[in-house]
């Protein structure tokens, strides 16, 4: 997905219905959904600390698709947001 992708500006969160941001993401580490993410990235919701996988180009975005993070992985995911 590209950053400058304008289905970003309407993709919201299942939980919250905010906004999500576009991430990519390091070596090793991928979403817990089972399925490899398209070129390592996911949408993340810095409010409720939850990653969605991008699988095949698809954002998976059903609650139950969700990733909860860490605090420490969270702080990581905000240095690494694409603005």
């Amino acid at each position: 997905m590209n950053p400058d992708d304008p289905l970003l500006k309407i993709l919201a969160c299942p939980l919250d219905k905010g906004p999500l941001h576009l991430l990519t993401l390091g070596d090793g580490e991928a979403p817990d959904s089972g399925a490899e993410p398209s070129a390592g990235e996911a949408l993340y919701n810095p409010r409720l600390h939850r990653r969605y996988p991008i699988v095949d180009g698809i954002p998976q975005l059903l609650p139950s698709s969700g990733e909860q993070v860490t605090e420490d992985e969270h702080e990581e995911l905000l240095k690494r947001m694409v603005p």
